[in-house]
Order: C-alpha cells, then structure tokens, then sequence
C-alpha cells in the first residue's frame, strides 16, 4: 500500500510539472510571434532567385580621395531584376537625397532631389544629354 501511495504521488507530481513546463514553453511561443522591433545592422529583400532587389544599412563614415571624410549615412536602394539601383534615399547630418534612376541599358537618364547644408537642388537628365538644374 506504501508503494502505491509513494507511486500514485510521484505521478501526480509528475504530471504537475509536465503542466506547468507545458503551460511556460506556451507562452513563450506566443510572445515570440510578433517581434515588437526589428534590430539589425542592415536589412536585404530577396527575389525568389535570391538576387538582392531592396537594401537598407547604415555606411560608416570613410575618408574620400579629396582628404575629407564623408558622413555616416543610412542608404536604402531599391533594385532591378538585372541588378541596377533604381532608387536611392540617403540621409546623414550633412545631407539628404533622393536619385531615380531609368531603367538597364540607360546611362545618363535621372533625376536626383537632394538637400545638403542650406541648399537644396533638383537635377533633371536624360540620355541625350540635356541637363536642368534646378535651385531656389
């Protein structure tokens, strides 16, 4: 009778633990659907052939050949299906802009919005060659 007492306990016990590890291990897989932030040093989405067609990550600032050194900037491009970065937004403390670019097989086809300082401008060019700047 001591034994099955002392195995009916046990298994009780058993059960309890089994429950509440159950019950823990359910909450925790609940709390994980839905990450509040997303925390990275960069973000790329992929195409279904795994070639990269939107990035964002922040450049570190990097001496230029000119001696000064350009500004930590965040860059997001947009890609096409042939690799070509379509669009461009970069933003740093000296700068902001924005470029569109025309499609592969073009060269000098784009537009470029961009504010550095106290100025600003709007560059408009199309593959002949023709230019307008535009500034206040």
């Amino acid at each position: 009778m001591k034994i099955q007492r002392l195995l009916v306990v046990l298994t009780l016990m058993n059960l309890v633990l089994l429950t509440v590890t159950l019950m823990q291990q359910m909450r925790l897989t609940a709390a994980q659907d839905v990450a509040p932030v997303l925390r990275g040093r960069a973000l790329q989405i992929v195409d279904e052939r795994g070639n990269v067609r939107a990035s964002i990550a922040v450049l570190p600032a990097t001496p230029q050949q000119n001696g000064e050194v350009s500004a930590e900037t965040v860059l997001l491009r947009l890609i096409t299906e042939k690799g070509r970065p379509s669009v461009k937004i970069d933003a740093s403390e000296q700068r902001a802009g924005i470029a569109v670019v025309a499609p592969s097989g073009t060269k000098n086809t784009y537009v470029t919005l961009g504010a550095e300082g106290t100025t600003s401008s709007l560059t408009l060019k199309d593959e002949n060659g023709r230019e307008q700047i535009i500034k206040p």
